[in-house]
């Protein structure tokens, strides 16, 4: 069964533990500029929304890579990237259209969510259950356009 992180943005509070437990578990500190998944606020802070790789079936960061340094994993499905492999060029970082793929210019290569090879740290941590890590077949396009119609019909403040 393949799985993938499931976001509620109608729990996030901000709270930022998402992006303390990533940052964590992949570069070793308690820092959210290092984190793969960032927390974005809208309505000045009234409305946050966790936001990270959604591991695209057609992942333009993965065909777009020169050197092939990016792999889906078997395991998870994610895309991964190899560090021995990345030269650092940022390809793929242009390649992607959800700005989810970033450079860290103290390694010189590019991140992205990995899902923690199959353990994703965001989910472990966050309080309110915002981010889960569910069966695949529970997200999608019908969850966003729920999601979107909802919004749609709210007042503006």
């Amino acid at each position: 069964m393949q799985k993938s992180l499931l976001i509620d943005p109608e729990k996030c509070t901000s709270c930022l533990q998402c992006e303390m437990a990533c940052s964590f578990e992949h570069e070793g500190t308690f820092n959210p500029a290092r984190s793969r998944i960032k927390i974005f606020e809208f309505e000045h802070g009234r409305r946050a929304v966790p936001y990270t790789c959604t591991q695209c079936a057609e992942a333009w960061c993965l065909h777009a890579c020169p050197v092939e340094a990016l792999v889906r994993s078997p395991e998870t499905g994610a895309v991964e990237v190899l560090d021995d492999v990345c030269v650092g060029c940022k390809v793929c970082t242009i390649a992607c259209p959800f700005g989810t793929v970033n450079y860290n210019p103290d390694t010189g290569k590019v991140i992205k969510c990995d899902l923690c090879h199959g353990d994703p740290k965001c989910a472990e941590a966050c309080p309110t259950d915002a981010i889960t890590y569910v069966d695949s077949a529970w997200t999608g396009y019908e969850r966003m356009q729920a999601w979107a119609v909802k919004t749609d019909n709210q007042p503006a403040a």
